[in-house]
């Protein structure tokens, strides 16, 4: 994965994020209510520095810890930061109160295209054997194959056996809080990874800006994040049509997709209140 941007399915996988895999899972998580938080208090006019200076200076995620705060913020940057206007239109679909599931999946989306492991695990481990019909997750396969990653280079040193354990448990239990896989102790894929209509079209606004085809976009990788196949996503565009959230038409290999706003941000106000 080193010195390019990796390849799932014939299809490179869009993302801004480094390559090296990292231990920050370890003091993450989903993170949910609080990056919901810090969304709710998202002042649009100002810049990201200076809204995470107003978040320092209130300590508006209400932690008795300042070293807490600051690993919670630093995950919360590299999730959905990198681009203003993401962290804007999640803020937007926050204080409008869209469905907890569509944000949470919206969350999900962005937390693992900024995480390299996180994605790898989905789909190089969670796909593939779900494709197979096999839904219970080892954790000594995780362990083994995220072992055999790092020891190829691609994590930002040598783990330990102990600090690969507490990834492979952040990595796990931080899919589990996003909903894609369920048990406390013994974890297995969700029978149903839904992927709410709205989250969807949140999704496909987001990776056209990425992939101007629409046919090329129906097989891009980031679908697999939600275990979809492309009739799946075809069926949801359809869907999404028939409601008003954007026009989709396929003739052949002539595919036409277009949006009722020009920007992520305006188009969170649609999925927001609804059709238009």
């Amino acid at each position: 994965m080193q010195g390019g941007t990796p390849k799932r399915g014939g299809q490179a996988i869009r993302n801004d994020s480094p390559a090296l895999y990292t231990t920050k899972i370890i003091k993450a998580g989903a993170l949910l209510p609080d990056t919901k938080a810090l969304l709710a208090s998202w002042d649009p006019e100002l810049s990201v520095a200076e809204n995470l200076h107003q978040i320092r200076c209130h300590n508006l995620l209400g932690k008795t810890s300042r070293s807490r705060a600051e690993d919670i913020l630093a995950i919360f940057r590299q999730r959905y930061l990198g681009e203003e206007s993401v962290a804007r239109a999640l803020a937007r679909l926050v204080k409008s109160r869209c469905d907890s599931s569509s944000i949470d999946r919206i969350l999900y989306f962005h937390a693992a295209r900024a995480d390299s492991l996180l994605r790898d695990v989905v789909l190089e481990i969670l796909v593939p054997q779900w494709a197979r019909g096999v839904v219970t997750v080892s954790v000594a396969e995780v362990q083994r194959t995220v072992r055999e990653w790092v020891l190829e280079g691609k994590a930002t040193s040598l783990w330990s056996d102990g600090t690969l354990r507490r990834v492979v448990q952040g990595l796990l239990s931080t899919l589990r809080d996003f909903g894609v896989l369920e048990g406390k102790v013994k974890k297995r894929i969700a029978p149903a990874i839904y992927l709410p209509l709205r989250a969807f079209c949140y999704v496909v606004f987001y990776l056209k800006q990425k992939q101007a085809s629409g046919a090329r976009l129906l097989d891009m990788a980031e679908w697999k994040l939600f275990f979809m196949t492309r009739e799946g996503v075809e069926r949801l565009l359809v869907e999404a049509h028939q409601h008003g959230l954007l026009e989709y038409h396929a003739a052949g290999s002539v595919t036409r997709l277009t949006f009722p706003a020009p920007t992520l941000e305006e188009y969170a106000d649609v999925l927001a209140r609804g059709a238009t």
